[in-house]
Formats: C-alpha cells, sequence, structure tokens
C-alpha cells in the first residue's frame, strides 16, 4: 500500500487498484474533535455536521462526491448486497438498508461503496473485465464464515466476473502482533478452516491465550477461492501498533472514531 498526503488529510491506496478510485482512510485530516480527532467516519456521538464535513473532505481528496456514498448496516456475518445508482447517499443523507449486510457489490458508476473498521478486516475487490467492484466488512466473526470467499462467489454468479482477473485489497487491520484472543475463538477457526494451525499461536506469556492472524485467513479464505496469489496486495499493516494513525477498538474502546474503506467506479 501507499500512504498518500493531501494537505492535511492521510490515507492509503492499494498499487493494484489505482485504476479505480478508492482508498483506506486514516485518522488524519478531518474536523472531529476529542476521541473522535479528526477524521471520524462513523456517526457514533460524534457531531453529526463534523462526520459530513469529514466524507466531503476524504471523497473530495479522491475524487468521488460524498452524497454517492452507500452504507450498510455491519453485523459481522456473511451476508452481501448488489447496489445500483438509486442506492446513492445511503447512510450519509438517507437511511440505511433496514437489514445488516457486511459486503457490498456494484457495477454502476459513482457509486461510493464504503465500509467501516476500527481494526476489522476490510477487503477491496475489483474486476477490469467486467468493471465490477466490492468492498467486504470481515471482522474474526465474518472471517470464520469466509465472506471473502463468497464475496467472490457473488461476483462470479451475479456479473459473470472470472476469478482468476479479479484484484483484491487486504487494508489495515489488527495484526497477529496484536490480535489476542481465548480458545472459544480459536476453536471457531479451526472448526472452520482444516488448515489455519500456521495463522495460529499460542501466547507463551499468558496461559489459554492465542494470536490470530485475520490478515493471513483472509489472504488464503481468497485464494482456496479462486483468487490469484498474485492479484492479492495485503497491507499486513496493525492499526493497534499504529493509534496515532489509526482508531482501533482493541486500544481505545468506544471511545473512538471509524476509519472507512472506499471504493467507485
Amino acid at each position: 500500500m501507499e500512504l498518500i498526503k493531501k494537505g492535511n488529510i492521510e490515507y492509503y491506496v492499494f498499487n493494484k487498484l489505482k485504476d479505480v478510485k478508492h482508498c483506506f482512510s486514516t485518522r488524519k485530516g478531518g474536523v472531529s474533535e476529542g476521541c473522535y480527532e479528526s477524521m471520524n467516519l462513523g456517526w457514533r456521538e460524534d457531531k453529526k455536521e463534523n462526520v459530513a464535513e469529514n466524507y466531503r473532505l476524504i471523497c473530495s481528496a479522491i475524487g468521488c462526491d460524498s452524497r454517492n456514498t452507500v452504507w450498510t448496516r455491519q453485523v459481522h456475518k456473511d451476508r452481501i448486497i448488489n447496489v445500483t445508482e438509486a442506492d446513492r447517499g445511503k447512510g450519509l443523507i438517507r437511511e440505511r438498508e433496514a437489514q445488516g449486510y457486511d459486503g457490498i457489490i456494484t457495477n454502476c458508476k459513482e457509486v461510493v461503496l464504503t465500509g467501516f473498521s476500527a481494526d476489522c478486516v476490510l477487503i477491496f475487490y475489483y474486476d477490469p473485465v467486467k468493471r465490477v467492484i466490492a468492498v467486504t466488512h470481515s471482522g474474526w466473526r465474518g472471517t470464520v464464515l469466509s465472506i471473502g470467499a463468497k464475496t467472490v462467489d457473488k461476483m462470479v454468479s451475479d456479473y459473470g466476473c472470472d476469478r482468476r482477473d479479479i484484484l483484491c485489497g487486504i487494508a489495515p487491520a489488527i495484526g497477529k502482533c496484536c490480535f489476542q484472543v481465548d480458545k472459544p475463538v480459536v476453536d471457531e477457526f479451526e472448526k472452520a478452516f482444516a488448515g489455519c494451525s500456521p495463522f495460529i499461536r499460542d501466547d507463551n506469556e499468558n496461559q489459554g491465550k492465542y494470536y490470530i492472524d485475520l490478515h493471513g485467513i483472509n489472504e488464503e479464505i481468497l485464494v482456496n477461492a479462486g483468487i490469484l496469489r498474485e492479484n492479492i496486495e495485503n497491507s499486513r499493516i496493525c492499526t493497534k501498533c499504529s493509534p496515532d494513525m489509526f482508531f482501533s477498538h482493541r486500544l481505545m474502546g468506544d471511545e473512538r472514531g471509524s476509519m472507512a474503506g472506499f471504493i467507485s467506479l
């Protein structure tokens, strides 16, 4: 990934996705204050006018109109929705879909797909042949449910994509250095993935604790879904390790803002 700076705004882009407008935000360059300082992109308890201005700023920086963003209600599951021009503005200026969806796909121009994160993995998708884009929110529960693979399957079934053409980017998220879990979470991964042991290690200093590599497991899920490994750009950037750059739920709890990922044709 590459860090882009435009004035006070800082955001990351994937080198493999430079043919489409996209970014993964940082906490820098917005107008929010206090624990939301400064590029908070979630409503939370922040001032609505500040969040709206943050959207205007970050979307303008990547050449998009914030009024064209489409949000969903992320619920840590594996439901995915197809959207069109008719959905533009949902979340920022209109009500979101009543049901929860953690993945969004479109082949329509000027629709800005939006995903949220404050440690969870966001995966970006782009098929340059069929001109289809997607973004999915894959926290540990979504990872166990293989939402990344299900997004690929839906791009193939609903839009005629060829898996070999799809480019993917795995955004900054809590890293294998910091994602500490208990045994029940490990059990969920082991039930879901027979070959997940290389991505799980014991915490030698805390009995009954483990570390899980969400970046690595999500990359394997995409490869097993038919994405060419050379078409995947995995950031491997840990959000918890850089609190000056990112909001981290594990580090900050609820007193924090949210980052967002955007992608648009």
